[in-house]
C-alpha cells in the first residue's frame, strides 16, 4: 500500500452473510492527503455500502471482507470494532440527512465543543471556545444556541461537518451532500469541502451530483451493481467517459435535459392566487404573491431554501390559510381534485402495510373500481408482483411512483409535487418526472413542481413562479 495514501482499499467487499452474495464487488480504491475521491452511481449501486464497511458500520448480517489502510492504521475489512478506534480522530462520516448527525435535545454549540472535548480531549472551556471559531467560520455563529429544529437544513449540514470533524480527522467521507439543496446551498457544501481539502483532509464524497463531482475535481469512480466500473481523473472521466454506466448517468444530469415540449394553450383556471402573504412569527416567507394556475399547465416553484416553497403549494391545496389575500380554487372541483406529491415517498407510507393495502385503502375510500389499478401500474412502468411488497422492500423510484399512482386514481386537476425526485439518482430521477409529467399531461392535470434545480425548473416548465422573502 502506498505511503502518501490517506485511505486506500485493496479488494475491499461487502458480504451476505445469510446467502453468500456480494453487494461489494472487490473494490481498489484510494484518495491522498488533500485530495478527492466522488464516488457516483445510482441508486443501490453499492455507495453507502462501501462507506460503511470503511467506516466499520455494517448493519449485522453483512461482512466486509479485504484490506484497507486509514492514515498510518493498516487493517483487516472484517475486524469492524478495530475502526471504532479511528472514528473522530482518523475518520469522520457525514451521513445524507444532517439532522441524523446531530442530538436534537442539545444546542449547536454544545454539539461542536463536545468532539473538541471528548474526541481530541481539550479542556471544557476551551472546547466551547474552539466550537465558536468553528462555527464563526463557516458563517454559523450566529446559531450557537440554537437547537437543531431551528436552523435550516444548510445550516445544519455545516454544523454537522464540525461536529464529525472538529477533532481532526484525516478522512472525511461524506454522503449525498448536496442532496436537495438549492444552488446556493451546494455552493456552500462545495467550498466547505474545498476548505477541508486545503487542511489537509481527504474527502471521499458518495454522490448523485455530477456538478459536485465536477466542481471537486480530483478523481472519479463509478459504482454499478456493487462493482465499480469506471475510474480516473474527474476532468477525464467526466468529459470523455468509457463505460455504459457513466455516460447514462451524464446524460440523466438536468443539465443536459433537452427543454419539453408543451401543448400550445392552457387550460381553464385551476386556481387562483391574489396577493397573498405567509409568515410564521416574526419571519415572512413571502408577499404580494399573485398567479393562476391553469389546466394542463406545468409551472416550477422555486427559490432559495426556506423562501416558502412548500407553505406556497400548500396555500394552494388548502392545508394552511394565507396571512393576508385570497386563494380560490376552480368552481366545481372536490377537495379530492388538489392532491400532494411529497418530496420523500417513504413519508407518504405506512411502513408496516403492503403497497397493495395502501392502494386498496384508497379505492375503497372513494369508492372507485380496482381494475382501475392495472392500467395505471402499467403506464407507470410498475410491476403488479411489487403490490404484495412492504414500501421499504422497493426502490425509491417505484415508491414514488406508486406514490404518483395513489395520486392519479383520484383524477386530480392539480398535484403539488414537492422536490418529488431530489431524493433519487439522475437516472431515476429522470424516468419519474417525465413518467410524472406524461401521466398529468394525459389527463389534462396541472402541476405545481417545487424544484431546487435551476436546469430542472428550465427544462420542463412552462414557466417559474420564483418566491423571496
Amino acid at each position: 500500500m502506498s505511503d502518501s495514501a490517506c485511505l486506500e482499499l485493496d479488494g475491499l467487499a461487502v458480504v451476505d452473510t445469510a446467502s453468500g452474495m456480494r453487494l461489494v464487488q472487490g473494490a481498489s480504491l484510494r484518495v491522498a492527503s488533500g485530495g478527492a475521491l466522488s464516488l457516483l452511481g445510482e441508486s443501490g449501486s453499492g455507495k453507502s455500502l462501501l462507506a460503511h464497511a470503511i467506516m466499520g458500520t455494517l448493519a449485522s448480517g453483512l461482512r466486509a471482507e479485504g484490506c484497507m489502510r486509514i492514515g498510518t492504521h493498516v487493517l483487516d475489512a472484517a475486524d469492524q470494532q478495530a475502526r471504532q478506534a479511528l472514528w473522530g480522530r482518523e475518520v469522520a462520516l457525514l451521513p445524507q440527512e444532517p439532522w441524523l448527525a446531530l442530538d436534537p435535545t442539545m444546542r449547536v454549540r454544545q454539539q461542536v465543543a463536545e468532539t473538541h472535548e471528548l474526541v481530541a480531549g481539550l479542556p471544557k472551556k476551551e472546547a466551547a471556545d474552539a466550537a465558536l471559531r468553528d462555527l464563526a467560520r463557516l458563517g454559523v455563529r450566529h446559531a450557537a444556541s440554537l437547537y437543531p429544529h431551528q436552523i435550516s437544513g444548510g445550516m445544519a449540514q455545516r454544523v454537522a461537518f464540525l461536529a464529525t470533524h472538529a477533532a481532526g480527522a484525516r478522512l472525511l467521507i461524506v454522503d449525498e451532500p448536496t442532496k436537495g439543496l438549492d444552488s446556493g446551498r451546494r455552493a456552500d457544501i462545495l467550498a466547505m469541502l474545498r476548505a477541508a481539502q486545503a487542511g489537509g483532509m481527504a474527502v471521499l464524497c458518495i454522490t448523485h451530483d455530477v456538478w459536485l463531482a465536477r466542481a471537486l475535481g480530483g478523481q472519479v469512480a463509478v459504482m454499478l451493481d456493487g462493482a465499480i466500473v469506471e475510474q480516473g481523473a474527474a476532468h477525464a472521466v467526466l468529459a470523455r467517459p468509457a463505460h455504459a454506466c457513466t455516460r447514462a448517468l451524464l446524460a440523466a444530469d438536468p443539465a443536459s435535459w433537452p427543454a419539453r415540449t408543451h401543448a400550445s394553450a392552457a387550460g381553464a383556471i385551476v386556481a387562483r392566487v391574489d396577493s397573498v402573504a405567509k409568515a410564521f412569527g416574526p419571519r415572512t416567507l413571502f408577499a404580494g404573491v399573485s398567479a393562476d394556475i391553469r389546466q394542463g399547465e406545468i409551472v416550477a416553484i422555486t427559490g432559495e431554501s426556506g423562501a416558502g416553497k412548500t407553505t406556497f403549494g400548500n396555500l394552494l391545496l388548502g392545508l394552511v390559510g394565507p396571512d393576508a389575500g385570497t386563494v380560490t380554487r376552480g368552481a366545481g372541483l372536490p377537495r379530492t381534485a388538489f392532491q400532494k406529491l411529497y418530496q420523500d415517498p417513504a413519508a407518504a407510507f405506512a411502513p408496516t402495510v403492503t403497497i397493495e393495502t395502501a392502494l386498496r385503502d384508497v379505492v375503497k375510500l372513494h369508492g372507485l373500481a380496482w381494475d382501475s389499478v392495472a392500467p395505471l401500474l402499467a403506464r407507470l412502468r410498475l410491476g403488479a408482483h411489487l403490490l404484495a411488497r412492504l414500501p421499504s422492500q422497493v426502490s425509491g423510484g417505484e415508491l414514488q411512483r406508486f406514490a404518483l399512482a395513489r395520486v392519479l386514481l383520484l383524477k386530480p386537476a392539480l398535484i403539488f409535487a414537492d422536490e418529488p425526485t431530489s431524493r433519487l439518482d439522475p437516472v431515476t430521477q429522470q424516468e419519474t418526472l417525465s413518467l410524472l409529467l406524461d401521466a398529468a399531461g394525459a389527463s389534462g392535470c396541472a402541476v405545481l413542481l417545487v424544484t431546487h434545480d435551476a436546469e430542472i425548473a428550465r427544462a420542463v416548465a412552462q414557466r417559474q413562479i420564483r418566491l423571496q422573502a
